[in-house]
């Protein structure tokens, strides 16, 4: 617990470990099968993002049954068990309670299959940073519950969410990597000040490198802003030198929190563009937004 990770590990020999861990959460998006989806990808997320590969899952699911049509409930499930039928793997059980909001989301087991765990402690100075989806979905998830979000802006978030980032963790072995973390609810600069502090550097970003989402910019100047992002904020504010140029958009964006973000992976200099271009071929919204340096641990500059 000293080093925090985003999966718990255990090992069963010298040779295989288990990678487990958790998640759900209340609807981000009015269809239910498409909710679903985006939170089977989100739970299967933590396990690529130490390197592992999900085996079998159990859903979490809470449902007001005596005020929702169970077609509702039918359509979250179906919708959890496409996508991790998609990823390969099979929903064994669960555990379901009658709550007055929906929630859903999965526990997911899987292995170590090269043997190797990506450790958010293992970033080094002088790689640069990969991120393997564009950001927004925290600012377009709540203009979609303001009514105010484009029908572009909804699904470019949707189709986002739902892209599992099991195909870009299996690209990545092929590269020198150091550490990889996935980006959820602490946003791009919250999870990049816990990974360069658990690897004893600091971090540059990039923010023009850092690709956005259809209309997130706009919809974070017109106050679409969760408070989750508010809080991601205040709390790497004492720890990063912003550019005077950029706009509090801009800066929010940065420490939007995500659902089912991408991967940031840290990876030697010279693998960097064979790495994008592999991304790319396969549909990934992937850049390049910054490096890691030498300097106080989990400080932050942002150009």
């Amino acid at each position: 617990m000293d080093a925090p990770d985003d999966a718990a590990v255990y090992a069963l020999d010298e040779e295989h470990a288990l990678i487990t861990t958790v998640d759900f959460f209340a609807p981000i998006v009015d269809d239910p099968y498409t909710f679903g989806g985006i939170a089977a990808a989100n739970a299967m997320s933590d396990v690529y993002a130490m390197g592992g590969r999900p085996l079998f899952a159990l859903n979490i699911v809470a449902f007001p049954i005596n005020d929702l049509d169970r077609s509702v409930l039918a359509d979250i499930l179906r919708g959890g068990r496409d996508k991790a039928e998609e990823a390969g793997v099979a929903v064994i059980g669960g555990h379901s309670i009658e709550d007055k909001e929906p929630k859903y989301g999965m526990a997911v087991i899987g292995t170590l299959p090269d043997g190797r765990i990506y450790r958010k402690s293992d970033g080094r100075a002088g790689d640069v940073l990969a991120l393997t989806k564009a950001i927004g979905t925290g600012v377009i998830s709540t203009a979609i519950k303001r009514g105010t979000a484009s029908a572009e802006a909804i699904a470019a978030a949707e189709s986002s969410m739902l892209r599992l980032n099991g195909r870009a963790m299996e690209l990545a072995r092929g590269f020198d990597i150091g550490s990889i973390t996935d980006i959820t609810g602490f946003g791009l600069l919250g999870h990049l000040s816990e990974l360069a502090r658990l690897s004893g550097v600091a971090a540059v970003v990039e923010s023009a490198s850092v690709p956005l989402l259809h209309d997130a910019l706009k919809l974070a100047a017109d106050g679409a802003i969760p408070g989750g992002s508010l809080r991601n904020q205040k709390f790497v504010a004492p720890i990063t030198q912003w550019s005077e140029s950029l706009t509090d958009a801009e800066r929010l964006l940065l420490c939007d929190a995500q659902t089912s973000g991408g991967l940031l992976v840290t990876l030697a200099a010279s693998d960097a563009e064979p790495f994008l271009e592999a991304l790319a071929a396969e549909g990934h919204t992937a850049a390049v937004v910054g490096e890691l340096e030498a300097g106080d641990p989990g400080s932050l500059r942002v150009l």
